[in-house]
């Protein structure tokens, strides 16, 4: 390391976000960045600890002791070379992972303050783009064919691999843009979806064939392939099956979130399709990102209030003994959403939506719980304590996660990756089973 010691004299420094007044006026991203200066000896605090925990907790493998070093150095091509070694797309992990990697930082545990390696991550992939590094390369090819279904991070990064490895990939997405989640599910605030094209031109012109508009049923693949790989996501959205559901204003969430980022690409949509919060009084249910995001898109849409409603309990703030590092910590967590404007509160369920009287929604019924032990083991027992009321509001958002997808049997030449395989998760998860996938299906097709 160049400066072992640094994280003694530099203190953690993050970019921080644009003034609320400012950014919830407009859907451009919230996050700043820091000179270049500074973020060099931001990444100088990165010391030699010997065990890197931060290499241990990334689902990707990232090698961040030795990227670290490198930009500290200034050798920001070095510093590039490493982090895509393991990681195809830092330029979206850098804006919208939760970096549990920080979180195992030995910093983290001696002195609160872990390296900004999140940050540091998306400087050095701007870097590269803004200094030319990243030009299309060619690929000598193998003569096989193998098509990716569906084009969310983890069909990306199997796409970008095999592209890599030789072989001819086509993929499928059934929408009109090319992202899957990355386009359709985080809001333009976190990511704005320039940063998907500019990634995909790289992808087509080193060789890999994008088809929108093109659903493909996992029962009847499309033929002339070698092999499959199934990226799907997880399509169906977790219900709330309670009176009062199909109401006028009651969404998923995903509802509301793809259809503004759609309207920010230029789409139009008439009064009766179109799904705002402007000038209403919003309940959002579920405590997660997707909530959070929510929250996010309907103060910059105008919304008269916001309230966000959790069935399980409010965490602890700081620190949880239940969760200690290096663990990711469950605890309180204060989005720049949250930031921006919100009632939260916690252990509510909700039993019913009300009508106004001409099918639309005017209020949700709902009632605080407790979470008792279980006498037989296993998750706790939600109690109903009888405690209810009613909570005004004019669009509910369901934000309550996602069912695990059910998969047909297979042949043996098709490989599901990403949220296809193992239900919602994170994007930077979804990244590395889209790689593994990859590698099988090479190991598969070069036996």
């Amino acid at each position: 390391m160049g400066n072992p010691k640094a994280f003694l004299t530099v203190p953690r420094r993050e970019a921080g976000y644009r003034p609320v007044h400012e950014r919830v006026a407009d859907f451009g991203e919230v996050e700043q960045t820091l000179n270049t200066s500074d973020r060099r000896l931001q990444a100088s605090r990165c010391m030699d600890c010997g065990v890197p925990f931060c290499h241990w907790a990334c689902p990707l493998g990232n090698r961040q002791p030795e990227f670290q070093d490198a930009l500290f150095k200034g050798e920001w091509k070095m510093a590039y070379e490493i982090l895509t070694a393991t990681n195809d797309f830092p330029e979206f992990t850098g804006r919208i992972c939760p970096a549990l990697c920080e979180k195992s930082c030995v910093l983290q545990l001696s002195m609160n303050a872990p390296v900004t390696i999140r940050e540091d991550e998306c400087a050095i992939i701007e870097a590269a783009f803004r200094e030319g590094y990243i030009q299309p390369r060619t690929f000598a090819r193998n003569g096989k064919r193998v098509a990716v279904i569906g084009s969310g991070p983890a069909g990306l990064a199997a796409a970008n691999q095999l592209n890599h490895r030789g072989y001819d990939v086509t993929v499928f997405e059934q929408h009109e843009y090319v992202g899957g989640l990355l386009r359709f599910g985080i809001p333009n605030f976190k990511l704005q979806k320039t940063v998907i094209d500019r990634r995909v031109k790289v992808m087509e012109a080193e060789g890999i064939t994008f088809k929108v508009n093109t659903p493909v049923d996992v029962t009847a693949l499309p033929e002339g392939f070698d092999a499959y790989c199934i990226c799907t996501g997880t399509p169906t959205a977790r219900d709330l099956k309670v009176p009062g559901r199909e109401l006028k204003g009651v969404h998923f969430a995903l509802e509301l979130l793809a259809q503004q980022n759609r309207v920010l690409a230029g789409q139009t949509f008439s009064n009766k399709d179109r799904i705002t919060a402007k000038g209403k009084r919003v309940l959002v249910i579920g405590g997660g990102d997707t909530g959070s995001d929510c929250i996010g898109t309907s103060n910059r849409q105008g919304a008269l209030s916001v309230t966000q409603i959790e069935i399980m309990p409010k965490p602890p703030v700081g620190s949880n003994p239940n969760t200690p590092w290096p663990q990711w910590p469950i605890v309180l967590k204060t989005s720049s959403s949250h930031e921006e404007g919100c009632e939260r509160r916690w252990l509510l369920t909700t039993n019913k939506f009300i009508d106004n009287g001409k099918d639309a929604v005017s209020g949700a019924e709902v009632e605080e719980v407790e979470w008792k032990p279980n006498p037989e083991g296993g998750r706790p027992l939600m109690v109903p304590t009888g405690k209810k009321e009613i909570i005004p509001c004019d669009l509910v958002l369901l934000a309550m996660g996602f069912l695990r997808p059910q998969q047909p049997e297979f042949p043996e030449n098709v490989f599901v990756a990403g949220d296809a395989a193992t239900g919602a998760s994170l994007v930077v998860r979804c990244i590395a089973g889209g790689r593994k996938a990859a590698k099988d299906i090479d190991a598969y097709l070069s036996k």
